[in-house]
């Protein structure tokens, strides 16, 4: 890990001269690069049917783990309306979601790609589906435990969580290429 080049480092040394090489950018504003990285997780299905102080202890529990993983305290996301059919009234917590700018996102990016996909079982790479025509980048965590910050001794719940990458290119080629290039595993 001491010879590795930081994230942020190898993007502004190599990966963007390659980039405006490959795509002919006049200039170097223009070139594609991760804007945020947006994590958020629901524990809706979690919570319901549990009493008030269950429920309290089991989504402090899960902000708990998410502020470990991504280094940032989650913001809790409450119900806008009551659903009857999922048991849930306004105003009710039923998510947690952080976003990541800066220096702790390059970390948590690095993170991702260095330590926890590599760690998820039966991962063979990112398909081509997890991007969005604008070449944002959706990976759909299952266990959280992957993360090697979480003691898998001490959770009590497992939950999943989303990983949004939002990159500032204009089609879905140039966001692969730019985060294929970052070290991305992409099928």
């Amino acid at each position: 890990m001491l010879n590795k080049m930081r994230l942020k480092e190898k993007y502004q040394k190599e990966i963007l001269p390659e980039m405006v090489k490959k795509y002919g950018y006049k200039n170097v504003m223009a070139v594609p690069r991760i804007k945020k990285v947006v994590v958020n997780t629901g524990f809706g299905r979690l919570v319901v049917g549990k009493t008030g102080d269950e429920q309290k202890k089991l989504y402090e529990a899960i902000l708990e783990d998410l502020a470990i993983i991504t280094g940032q305290k989650p913001v809790l996301t409450k119900s806008k309306k009551s659903i009857a059919a999922f048991k849930t009234r306004q105003g009710m917590p039923i998510g947690a979601a952080v976003t990541l700018r800066g220096k702790k996102m390059y970390n948590f990016v690095e993170r991702v790609i260095d330590i926890a996909l590599p760690r998820s079982r039966d991962f063979r790479g990112l398909d081509d589906k997890a991007f969005d025509k604008k070449g944002n980048l959706t990976i759909g965590i299952k266990e959280h435990i992957i993360f090697p910050e979480i003691s898998q001794e001490k959770v009590k719940n497992i939950f999943g969580f989303q990983i949004i990458i939002n990159v500032s290119s204009k089609n879905k080629e140039e966001g692969k290429n730019l985060l294929k290039a970052m070290g991305f595993p992409i099928k």
